[in-house]
């Protein structure tokens, strides 16, 4: 595990100093491989009330779960159709109860646990008919306890109780308000509504709790709100709504309404740097976001820092002699 600060410092002239405010890389785990720590193509990340981190290691067929700084607490899985064993984990989501829920992508089902793993139960076959599935992409639980997963097979979003009962679906195949293409991840913001990424239409969408539309924002692009394959979606406590842009190898991040905030990242394997990251989630508190950068097989966090930099160029230079 790997713990660095990135220091971002900017001039401005006429001013004595400034404030820059900005998400920067804190640390980072995880390598290519089947141990314990390591990742073969993870995909969905998800925070606890307590902290812990949980990763689908998709090609591992497993979950692990980790410290909020990365270190090793234990893993559940291996590759099957039997209870606890999954093929292709794509997301997880773990509700105020500290219910784990996994969508398992080939298996067509969603499976939920305790938070060390244990085996409580499942829904779903595989089909296009209500409480079915045809490859359960995203999962995310509201505060009420209703569990939202979005299928990237039917192109719709289905919602249940807790232990899975069917309560209602919205969605279907296309291009205008409210259709999607392989709608990959979703969020549940603090006000109920939920947001979900729109991967193969370039945007985010979001809708009242039981499926109404309300609003969208991005196109296919590489500019600031626009996307190259929108991906997973985690909402912060203050309502701001961090997107993965798939192939644009970075993090951006919005108003509950769509407002062009901010963007960290760019292609690459160093520090805050991406190799098509796909998971995203917000700590409870709010102060870290944790990104699985998937084809790197690792996670990477950031915090929220604010730097007080001198004007100075002359100043600048100082601190580094």
């Amino acid at each position: 595990m790997k713990r660095v600060c990135i220091l971002i410092v900017a001039s401005f002239a006429g001013a004595a100093s400034a404030a820059l405010a900005a998400w920067v890389y804190e640390g980072q785990w995880g390598s290519k491989g089947s141990g314990e720590g390591q990742f073969d193509s993870p995909t969905g990340i998800s925070v606890s009330r307590a902290d812990r981190v949980y990763v689908a290691d998709c090609y591992n067929d497993r979950v692990q779960y980790f410290t909020a700084e990365g270190d090793f607490l234990g893993t559940w899985g291996t590759e099957g159709s039997g209870n606890g064993q999954f093929n292709a984990p794509r997301c997880v989501a773990v509700s105020d109860e500290d219910i784990v829920y996994v969508t398992d992508g080939l298996n067509h089902r969603v499976q939920f646990f305790t938070r060390t793993g244990r085996f409580l139960g499942k829904w779903g076959t595989q089909g296009s008919g209500d409480g079915q599935f045809d490859s359960p992409t995203g999962i995310e639980v509201a505060l009420t306890g209703v569990v939202y997963v979005s299928e990237g097979g039917n192109d719709r979003v289905q919602y249940f109780t807790p232990s899975g009962s069917f309560l209602g679906k919205f969605g279907s195949r296309g291009s205008g308000d409210g259709e999607f293409q392989n709608p990959y991840g979703l969020s549940v913001g603090p006000q109920g509504n939920i947001y979900v990424a729109d991967m193969a239409n370039h945007r985010v969408q979001y809708f009242t709790s039981s499926g109404s539309f309300l609003g969208k924002w991005g196109s296919m692009g590489s500019g600031n709100g626009q996307f190259y394959y929108a991906g997973r979606l985690a909402g912060a406590p203050d309502g701001v709504v961090f997107v993965t842009d798939y192939a644009n190898h970075r993090v951006q991040y919005f108003t509950s309404s769509g407002s062009f905030l901010g963007k960290f990242g760019s292609r690459g394997s160093g520090d805050g740097e991406f190799e098509f990251p796909t998971g995203i989630a917000v700590s409870p508190a709010g102060d870290h976001v944790y990104v699985v950068d998937r084809d790197n097989a690792r996670v990477q966090y950031f915090t929220y820092t604010t730097h007080v930099v001198p004007s100075s160029v002359g100043r600048i230079k100082a601190l580094f002699k």
